[in-house]
Parts: C-alpha cells; sequence; structure tokens
C-alpha cells in the first residue's frame, strides 16, 4: 500500500513507565485513539518521540508495537536516526521488515557538515530499502540545512524520495521547493504554529506535535484550511495557536507531555537528559493550558 502524504500525521510521543522503561500498552492505545480521531498515519521515534535516548532494541520493540497497533489502517512511518550512517541504514531496513510502510530520513544525531557528507548519509538511508521516503529538515534542531537546490537534486537521484518535512519555520521554503521540483514531492509542515500559513503555500500535509493531547482540534484545523473554509480555520487557530507554539520551544517534548497528561492521555514523564518542567516553566505551561481549556470551542459534530 502506498504511502498518502498528507493529512495530520502525529508525531507520537514515546510513553515512559514509573521506571523509566517504554510503555508499551499505553503506546498501543494511544496511536489507536489518533487513528479513531481521523489521523493518517503514525510517526514514531522522532525528536518528539526522544528517539536519541532510545537504544536500538527499544526502537525496533516501538515499532513492532506501533505496526501491531494499527494494523493496515494506515502507515507507521518510523524516524531513522542515529549517530552513524550505518546504525541509520540498519534501522531503516529493520523498520521494513516489521511491517513500516514509509520511512522520516533524519540527519545525523550529532555531526553536522557540508553537503556532500549530508548527502551522502541520507541517500544511504534511502536506498537502503524500496521504502518511500520523507525527508526531515529541520537546521533549528539538527543544524544540517537541506537547501531547496540540495532537496530538489536528492529528488532527481532518488525515485523512493517522495516528500519533505520541512521544519526550517520559513514557510517561503514550501513554495521555493515546488518552484523547483513541482508535484514531485509532497511537503508536509513540520512546525505546529506554522500549519495555516504552509497549507496556503502548498503544503499538503503536517507532521504534527500537539495533535497528541488534541487529535480533534487539530484535525478540524487541517480540513478547514483544506476546505477553503477560511473564517472558521482562522476563529480555530486563533484558539490553537498558545498550545501550537509548545512545539517550538527547546522544551517542546515536556511540554507536550505536559499537555498529555493535563487532558487524561499520557503522563508528563521524559527520559533523561530530560527532566520534567518544574518552577517558572511549570507555571507558564499549566496556566496556558488551563486558558486554552476553559475557551476550548465547540467543534463540528
Amino acid at each position: 500500500m502506498r504511502v498518502e502524504w498528507k493529512g495530520v500525521i502525529p508525531a507520537v510521543t514515546t510513553p515512559f513507565r514509573e521506571d523509566l522503561q517504554v510503555d508499551h500498552g499505553f503506546m498501543a492505545a494511544h496511536v489507536r485513539w489518533l487513528v479513531d480521531h481521523g489521523c493518517a498515519g503514525i510517526v514514531p521515534l522522532g525528536s518528539l518521540g526522544e528517539a536519541a535516548t532510545l537504544s536500538g532494541p527499544e526502537k525496533r520493540k516501538v515499532l513492532e508495537t506501533c505496526v501491531a497497533a494499527v494494523g493496515d489502517r494506515v502507515p507507521v512511518i518510523p524516524g531513522i536516526s542515529a549517530l552513524g550512517t550505518g546504525e541509520a541504514v540498519d534501522l531503516a531496513r529493520d523498520a521494513k521488515s516489521i511491517g513500516c510502510r514509509g520511512l522520516m530520513v533524519l540527519p545525523p544525531y550529532v555531526y553536522s557538515t557540508d553537503w556532500r557528507e549530508m548527502k551522502a548519509h541520507v541517500s544511504a538511508v534511502i536506498a537502503a530499502t524500496e521504502l518511500p521516503c520523507m525527508l526531515y529538515n529541520n537546521p533549528v534542531a539538527y543544524r544540517t540545512d537541506f537547501t531547496p537546490d540540495q532537496i530538489a537534486e536528492l529528488a532527481q537521484e532518488r525515485p523512493n524520495l517522495e516528500a519533505v518535512k520541512e521544519s526550517s519555520t520559513d514557510v517561503r521554503r514550501v513554495t521555493a521547493i515546488r518552484a523547483l521540483v513541482g508535484d514531485r514531492l509532497a511537503i508536509l509542515v513540520g512546525v505546529d504554529d506554522a500549519i495555516v500559513e504552509g497549507l496556503h503555500a502548498g503544503a499538503v500535509g503536517w507532521i504534527a506535535g500537539l495533535v497528541n493531547a488534541f487529535p480533534a482540534e487539530s484535525l478540524a484545523l487541517y480540513r478547514r484550511v483544506a476546505e477553503g473554509r477560511e473564517r472558521e480555520a482562522f476563529d480555530l487557530y486563533g484558539w490553537f495557536l498558545p498550545l501550537l507554539r509548545m512545539d517550538t520551544v527547546s522544551k517542546f517534548v515536556q511540554h507536550i507531555k505536559l499537555a498529555q497528561e493535563r487532558i487524561g492521555m499520557g503522563s508528563a514523564r521524559v527520559r533523561p537528559p530530560l527532566l520534567p518542567l518544574e518552577g517558572e516553566e511549570l507555571r507558564r505551561a499549566r496556566a496556558t493550558l488551563e486558558r486554552a481549556l476553559g475557551a476550548r470551542p465547540r467543534l463540528d459534530s
């Protein structure tokens, strides 16, 4: 089954028990809940999934849990990143054997250099399987910026590169990529508080973060923009923006997990080196959540 690179696709959090081992039972329930709301896929092992803190065996078990939980309903599209190229290639191949239907390909966790080396790394991962791939461009987090020209070069050389998760925070990149490749690549917005602007620029999907706690609102926002219901979209966007901005701060994992805990769909536990929010940060985050929940809009049935 092909991957339809559109719609709202959650980058899911990784839940932990009190002993900080992965809570596979809750993870299965969480991804099913997201799909039940209409999400078009599941992306585990991304930045939001704290993948850098997971061992190789833990990553594989997470993929097995997600694939078993959603079955054939939607594709599981794991983030593929590692310290070294060989490790990333192995994970890509394992993902295919487990039953994942696509890959989100990241630059290495730590090493950032020139285009020649970064191209070699992502090309090796993309070529490791025939699965359709989405390149993840997040220069803010990974210090590697895949420019529109470079993305076009990869698209020409790698037929199974089908999409780009654009997280540069500059929505002009959507237009620039489309100008070079047309419809050859699907462009998905990877920054929550740029989703409306990104869709207006020509993006077709959203790799979303706050959807982990607010799937109904995320789906409603996407649909209103896609259907041209501009006034309704901007009304909902205005309510949602303070929450969506939680996806853009350095402690976005802690904020989004706190939101999940507040609505009763997860816990705020994170794995070190991350630590839970405390003090003034926690107070501000809770205040933002309470204001939003107090004014939570009534959505279309």
